[in-house]
Order: C-alpha cells, then structure tokens, then sequence
C-alpha cells in the first residue's frame, strides 16, 4: 500500500494532485493520509494524549509499504501543517518512518516548483531515519497550470521524472 501526503489540505490542491499522479504511476493500493489535526501543544498531549487521528496517520505510515509527501512552499520552507504532522508523529510510539522508502516531490505556483520546500522537508524528515530517494526531483513549476481536466499531468518532462521516481519508490519498497 502506498500512503499519500500532501502538504496541503485544499481539496482541489496541486499537490493533492500530484501525490494522486503519483499513485496511479505506482500502482496497486493508494491511501490518502488526513492532516487536519490539532496544532501541536505539549499541553494538550499531556491532558488527553495522542489525538486519535494522529495515531491513525502513525499507524498508516507503519503500515504502508512506501510513503510519497508533496509539499507546496510557503514562505521558502514547507507548510505548516507538514510540519504540524510531523511533530505529532515525531510523538506516537514506534518510530512509524525509521527505515521507510519515502519519495518527497513539491508542486507550487512559481519557476522553482517548490524546490526550497522539497528541500527543507528533506532535512526536517532527517532525525525520523526514513530511506528517502534522492531523485529524481520531482519539482512542478508553474503548478497551476500543469493538470488537464482529469488532474493528470500535461508537461511530458514531469510526468517521466514522476514515473520515474515512482518506480525507484516501488524498487526501494520491494528491497
């Protein structure tokens, strides 16, 4: 199974497409991870403990043969609510990413496609010891205008990279 993450909670996002791209290039079961959660308060996880949704994205994430994150960047760096689920998970018990193939990507409206997010998230994601692929780089620029009217890519460039990278996710996975 292939758990999806996007860093962006609008339905219609470019980079909920893009994981969901991603998906139908790898094949087989897609999960599409939930990140409406609490803002992280130390308070609040010691009065009542790990929110159940929190325990849910842990649990996909550990159960999920490999992870695919896209980010859009927000002020040089990735969203806040990545970052949000990623101190929250940092929380629950097990270590869900140590050893987890995890393919990051980023979609975002200017020339750069995202690339200071895609490569903030790739230190943020460091401490959790993930296998995460090095490339090739997944950086949708001009995402706006990237999608036909079925959410599928149109720029043949990015659509081989993406293909790419999904089937060294899916190598990684099997190794």
């Amino acid at each position: 199974m292939l758990l999806g993450i996007s860093g962006s909670l609008r339905e219609a996002s470019v980079n909920r497409k893009l994981i969901r791209e991603a998906a139908r290039f790898y094949g087989g079961e897609f999960i599409e991870a939930d990140l409406r959660f609490p803002l992280y308060d130390g308070d609040l996880e010691d009065r009542d403990g790990v929110p159940d949704e929190v325990q849910t994205l842990s649990e996909q994430i550990a159960a999920a043969e490999a992870v695919v994150i896209s980010s859009p960047e927000y002020n040089q760096s990735f969203s806040g609510v990545l970052k949000n689920a990623l101190d929250w998970v940092s929380r629950t018990k097990g270590g869900p990413w140590r050893d987890k193939p995890v393919a990051i990507m980023s979609a975002a409206a200017g020339r750069a496609g995202g690339a200071r997010a895609n490569y903030a998230l790739r230190l943020a994601m460091t401490p959790f010891r993930p296998r995460l692929l090095t490339g090739p780089e997944v950086l949708l620029a001009n995402a706006g205008k990237q999608y036909d009217e079925n959410g599928h890519l149109t720029d043949e460039r990015t659509r081989t990279a993406l293909e790419e990278l999904m089937q060294a996710l899916k190598a990684e996975a099997a190794r």
